[in-house]
């Protein structure tokens, strides 16, 4: 069975996620804090009723397989198929009451992630993608996605949610990128990556990711003609600091900056 044939459920799963999500999005919701006394990371309890939502339906119709969530671990990961849920990338986004987050499922066969979907359901959009073509639904319409070309930094649209979220190193790294970009905003968190499959934004740098925050975007940015990689320029799959581009000539550029030595 190929990845296509499981499109129409992970359809299925991102309404049921939306239908779960929105009615507490600009609501007085209650807030926890999982950081354990580091940086403020929030859960609400549409994080967890999305995710509970979801791996039930996952259960019901395929019991055979695994899962992978943001909020309640993993079960079964050593199945031939997987499932990867981040119930609402973007949590600081949505108690803000802002749209900038998403709904983030990913299929693994064999660990390789072969479809990929983020779901928006108050924005009413949705980008998949399989890595050999990548699709946006949403009130503009249907449309595939394709990112656009861009040879060099000094051409290229900078995202990164926050240089503040990166240790001193990293964000001393980052900065010699930005220096060298035409234009950088902060913000977005996977909404970025799927401005960059729909060709507005070049480069995608961030810093303390987590598998379930890389592995259903990388179908998609793939799939539109795009590039990711973690900051050696190795396959993301485990998170951790990610490079995303929509031309390969700005991931080199990208990376090489990254990566350049201090001066002396």
């Amino acid at each position: 069975m190929t990845a296509i044939d499981f499109s129409s459920f992970v359809n299925e799963l991102a309404s049921l996620s939306g239908e779960t999500i929105l009615p507490f999005f600009r609501t007085s919701l209650s807030i926890a804090d999982k950081s354990d006394g580091g940086s403020f990371d929030p859960v609400t309890a549409a994080d967890h009723a999305a995710e509970t939502a979801m791996r039930n339906l996952i259960h019901r119709t395929f019991p055979d397989h695994g899962i992978i969530g943001e909020e309640f671990g993993s079960e079964r990961a050593d199945a031939d198929y997987v499932w990867v849920l981040d119930p609402i990338d973007g949590t600081k986004s949505f108690i803000s009451g802002m749209p900038a987050w998403g709904t983030l499922i990913a299929l693994l066969r064999a660990g390789e992630p072969v479809f990929g979907m983020m779901n928006q359901p108050f924005i009413k959009e949705r980008f998949s993608g399989d890595g050999r073509g990548a699709h946006y639904q949403g009130p503009a319409g249907e449309r595939d996605l394709r990112t656009r070309g861009c040879a060099s930094l000094s051409d290229a649209v900078l995202f990164t949610t926050s240089p503040l979220l990166m240790n001193g190193a990293d964000r001393a790294r980052f900065a010699k990128v930005e220096k060298l970009a035409r234009l950088s905003r902060y913000g977005g968190d996977c909404y970025a990556y799927c401005m960059l499959a729909a060709g507005h934004v070049d480069l995608v740098i961030e810093t303390e990711l987590k598998p379930y925050d890389v592995l259903p975007l990388m179908p998609i940015i793939a799939g539109a003609g795009g590039v990711i990689t973690d900051w050696e320029g190795k396959a993301p799959h485990s998170g951790g600091r990610i490079v995303a581009a929509g031309d390969r000539r700005v991931h080199a550029a990208a990376l090489a900056a990254l990566n350049a030595r201090a001066d002396p």
